[in-house]
């Protein structure tokens, strides 16, 4: 994995504890950075990657005063880098959520989102210095009126980096927005059996975490990958709503039917 002339000193990953969060953690380690990551469960980090510069939080990314306390404990007000990796998903194309299921995407994926960029903000603006990168997901690209509460959750933490990014930029923070497509991670797997033969364009971890950190040394605004989900998806969004739920609804019927 490539190096990049950007470096920062301290690093704080939310959801990092494993996936893509942990591998972006692992390569900032590796640069010689200070990381901290939080997610629920601080025991599914393998023994292989704890390390002196690593510092661990267990938390809920929707309790704020507990993400503030967690960031403030590690980076002392001088957070150079915040990755909003955390999410949650429950597949809602076939069938109907439970309430709790619905909720807790919604708490994950865009109050948590908002309090890491509320938490950011608040370190760096005061420096005038820093870096928010936030992951959301191909699936949030087709504006469709039947699209999963996941999708919809997605399709609004875009537009909410949009909009910190348009904020913050003359205050000397940048936002990158990061939207990726399959990547073949371990919870990837086990919500799918470990059969990811119907996935388009699946992509590897290794792959997604390089393309994460360089896009974020380049101080990209915006990056979706790979190159074939980005197209298919914008050919994709060219039908009429109603083909396109119509499609959207026969692939998830495809997907699930392996079950």
């Amino acid at each position: 994995m490539g190096n990049y002339p950007e470096q920062y000193k301290k690093v704080f990953i939310t959801g990092g504890t494993s996936g893509i969060g942990l591998g972006v953690a692992r390569y900032y380690l590796q640069q010689g950075a200070q990381v901290g990551v939080c997610g629920r469960d601080i025991r599914k980090v393998p023994a292989e990657v704890l390390h002196p510069g690593l510092k661990l939080y267990q938390l809920d990314v929707y309790d704020k005063v507990a993400l503030e306390k967690a960031v403030d404990d590690f980076a002392g007000g001088e957070l150079d880098l915040m990755v909003i990796a955390a999410g949650n998903y429950s597949s809602s194309a076939v069938r109907r959520l439970t309430y709790e299921e619905s909720m807790e995407m919604l708490k994950v994926n865009l109050i948590g989102a908002i309090n890491a960029f509320e938490v950011a903000r608040e370190s760096m603006g005061k420096r005038r210095k820093g870096h928010i990168a936030a992951i959301a997901s191909v699936a949030g690209l087709l504006h469709y009126p039947t699209a999963t509460i996941y999708s919809k959750s997605k399709r609004t933490l875009i537009q909410v980096c949009d909009t910190y990014r348009r904020t913050l930029q003359d205050f000397g923070v940048s936002v990158t927005t990061i939207v990726p497509g399959y990547v073949d991670t371990q919870k990837l797997r086990e919500i799918n059996q470990n059969d990811l033969s119907r996935k388009s364009f699946v992509v590897t971890e290794e792959r997604a975490v390089q393309t994460i950190v360089k896009a974020i040394a380049e101080k990209k605004k915006y990056i979706v990958f790979p190159l074939r989900m980005k197209l298919l998806i914008k050919l994709t969004s060219l039908l009429p709503y109603s083909w396109i739920s119509s499609v959207m609804l026969k692939r998830a019927q495809w997907m699930e039917g392996r079950k």
